[in-house]
């Protein structure tokens, strides 16, 4: 059976990938491979995944056809890129034509530290965020110096269904990640401690959460819609000694504004780092 596609990692982010192109129909189920850790996750793995596709786990002997597809998508953690790569070192192959292309979600893993353990290969970095699971993500590229425009084509229909496209130097993808990667946890708690203070100050839970979320989505296009400028979207609410002015200033004397900054250029730091954990 050819193998047209190889998932290595098959979790919520591959899934996100890979179910749209199936519903396309640009490649059929029994075409896909999945590989996962071990045979107790190969079940939750199939989850919402048409039955036809074959899932094995790592320890299993024909996890190896995976390395015989021309497309593979590396979607583990990061922490166990270095496992993944010694596994595989004793059957790739470096004499395919063309060269089989390898795209990798890993958070931090640089284009180098891929074409060093993945010989053979062109390979490309694609840093897409959860919002991708609806299909509203964004993803940042790089690519490797001897992808063909072909595989660019490729590349570009894997990730256009599920996300807006940014095709950027290397270097700018940490920050990238720390933005659009990690910057829905921030929101996330932002939106639930707004709902706590609701309910602090006497709105039912339930109620707290469906508004919170609502203020999010609302903002956020109108925001996008009108082209506003964060502060003038501020400048829009905050009346002259009113409820949103005051609220404001609490959230500056409180540091918030510095805090998330920081945060951001935390994660851009820490996906540094294991880019050098990885290389050392």
């Amino acid at each position: 059976m050819e193998i047209s596609i190889g998932i290595i990692g098959l979790g919520s982010m591959a899934k996100a990938i890979v179910s749209p192109l199936l519903e396309r129909g640009e490649y059929h189920p029994q075409h896909v491979l999945g590989i996962v850790g071990s045979s107790s996750s190969i079940k939750s793995a199939l989850n919402d995944l048409p039955k036809e596709i074959k899932v094995v786990s790592s320890e299993d002997s024909s996890s190896r056809e995976v390395w015989k597809a021309p497309l593979k998508i590396l979607a583990v953690k990061p922490q166990q890129f270095s496992k993944i790569k010694e596994s595989v070192s004793s059957f790739q192959s470096s004499d395919q034509f063309p060269k089989p292309l390898i795209i990798s979600v890993l958070a931090g893993i640089t284009l180098k530290s891929l074409k060093k353990s993945f010989p053979g290969h062109t390979c490309v970095r694609a840093v897409p965020n959860t919002p991708s699971l609806v299909g509203q993500g964004l993803t940042g590229l790089a690519w490797d110096d001897d992808i063909t425009l072909d595989q660019k084509k490729v590349v570009r229909k894997i990730f256009e269904p599920i996300s807006e496209l940014y095709e950027l130097e290397e270097q700018k993808l940490d920050s990238f990640l720390a933005l659009t990667s990690s910057g829905p946890a921030y929101i996330a708690l932002v939106v639930e401690a707004m709902a706590d203070g609701a309910v602090a100050a006497g709105l039912p839970r339930h109620l707290s959460n469906q508004l919170a979320h609502k203020t999010l989505s609302g903002t956020a296009t109108l925001l996008r819609e009108k082209s506003l400028h964060p502060a003038e979207l501020k400048d829009m609410v905050a009346s002259p000694a009113g409820t949103t002015i005051s609220a404001l200033r609490h959230l500056e004397l409180a540091g918030l504004r510095s805090a998330l900054i920081e945060a951001v250029v935390l994660a851009a730091q820490k996906s540094r780092q294991l880019a050098e954990d990885v290389s050392s």
